[in-house]
Parts: structure tokens; C-alpha cells; sequence
């Protein structure tokens, strides 16, 4: 049982928790949030382990987004499944009938697949203490559900191992620090408003139209997601 402790503000959760342990680990989606996270976590953490989970594998405008984070935070980002992919294959998501058979044979994770099973992975992969907490974007200010909760149960999840070094920020403070460090964010916001995380419309038709390798890399696994484009352009 965790005695929770109050902090006076992020910097001083983050100060503490890398006082416990200098390395931490980081859910990094390539968003706002996260990128803020690692640039506040790196004041603090001696070693930074991030991954990504993808929606779609080996989509090249992802990778790209990967590969400049790399260059810039000087590390390798671990790539592993989104917990989305798999809902979407056990749901049989814009798959043909044919498909149907092969899927359902196939020893797909369930719900417990979550943030911190994907945490312990990630641990036990690089080899990582079990001190070695993982920080996500999640803030206050991201909704009033949202406050409340962090309020109610504080800024350090013990049970799930991770916390929330920016719980504290507002989007302005988020930007400073991204344009301070010169951080650029993925191309994502221009195309869909946010961060790659579906295959409803929204996300597909602009990535047909701008990345049409990455649209066909996306119907072999979804092969009737076209629907979606024309059903919504009929």
C-alpha cells in the first residue's frame, strides 16, 4: 500500500519520482502532450525509454514522425500494437467474410492488453528496473472528468506504475515549451487536427489523398475501409 503524497506541482512530482528512480519510461503518441512530457521528464530522469503504439504498422508518414524524435531526443522509440488494433481485428472491423475464419484462429490479446501490461513489455524488453514508472501527457486541463480525477486520485497511479509529469500544464504552457526547445509536431495536425489514432473517414480520406502508400498499406489489413471513403463521397 502507497502513502499518497501531495505535490506542490509537476516539477516537483517529476523531481521526486526521478529521485526514487533515474529512469522512467514514456507512452510517446508523437502529440502535443507527450512531447511536452519528455521535454519536462528529461530535466529530471537520467534515462528515458519511449514507445509508440501504432493503430496501423509501418505506415511511412508514422515512421517518419518516429525517426525525427529519435534524431531529436537522441534515443530509440520502441514500437509495439495500440490496444485500438487489436479491438478493431477481435471486432472484425471493415473485414470480409473471408477473412473472418483466419482472424478468429488467431491468439489475439484481449482487454488485458492495457497501458500497463504494454508498460511492463516495454520493462521487461530493455531491461528496465520495476521502478521505472511511465509517463504519460495527461493533464487537468484536458477535460472536467479529467480534473476531477487527478484530484481525487492523485498525480502517480502506483497500481498501473505510471504518472503524469505535465498534469499540471495548460495548452499555452504545453506550446511554450515545444516552441522553446524548437520541437517541431507531426504533420498530423495539419492533416486530420490531431494525432493518427483511427480509420474512420476523418483519418482516412486525407491520407489517401497525401499518402496514398500509406492508404493501400492500410486496406490490406482494413480491406473495407474503402467503404468508409464511399459511403461518405457517394
Amino acid at each position: 500500500m502507497y502513502e499518497r503524497i501531495e505535490y506542490t506541482n509537476s516539477a516537483e512530482l517529476c523531481e521526486r519520482m526521478a529521485q526514487e528512480c533515474d529512469t522512467a519510461i514514456i507512452a510517446f503518441s508523437t502529440g502535443k502532450d507527450s512531447i511536452a512530457a519528455w521535454l519536462q521528464m528529461r530535466r529530471y530522469f537520467k534515462h528515458i525509454v519511449p514507445y509508440y503504439c501504432y493503430s496501423v504498422p509501418n505506415l511511412g508518414f508514422v515512421e517518419r514522425s518516429l525517426a525525427y524524435y529519435e534524431d531529436f531526443f537522441g534515443t530509440h522509440i520502441y514500437r509495439l500494437p495500440h490496444r485500438s488494433l487489436y479491438r478493431w481485428m477481435r471486432g472484425l472491423v471493415f473485414q470480409p467474410p473471408d477473412h473472418v475464419t483466419k482472424i478468429e484462429a488467431l491468439d489475439i490479446p484481449g482487454e488485458e492488453y492495457d497501458d500497463a501490461m504494454i508498460g511492463e513489455i516495454v520493462r521487461q524488453t530493455a531491461g528496465l528496473p520495476d521502478g521505472a514508472y511511465t509517463g504519460t501527457g495527461v493533464r487537468m486541463a484536458d477535460s472536467p472528468m479529467r480534473r476531477v480525477g487527478l484530484k481525487t486520485h492523485g498525480c502517480i497511479n502506483h497500481n498501473r506504475k505510471c504518472f503524469y509529469p505535465v498534469y499540471d500544464w495548460t495548452k499555452a504552457d504545453l506550446l511554450r515549451e515545444i516552441d522553446s526547445a524548437g520541437v517541431k509536431l507531426p504533420p498530423d495536425y495539419k492533416l486530420f487536427g490531431r494525432t493518427f489514432d483511427g480509420i474512420d473517414y476523418r483519418f482516412l480520406a486525407p491520407i489517401k489523398e497525401h499518402y496514398p502508400e500509406d492508404y493501400e498499406k492500410i486496406i490490406t489489413w482494413f480491406p473495407l475501409a474503402e467503404l468508409e471513403i464511399m459511403r461518405r463521397e457517394m
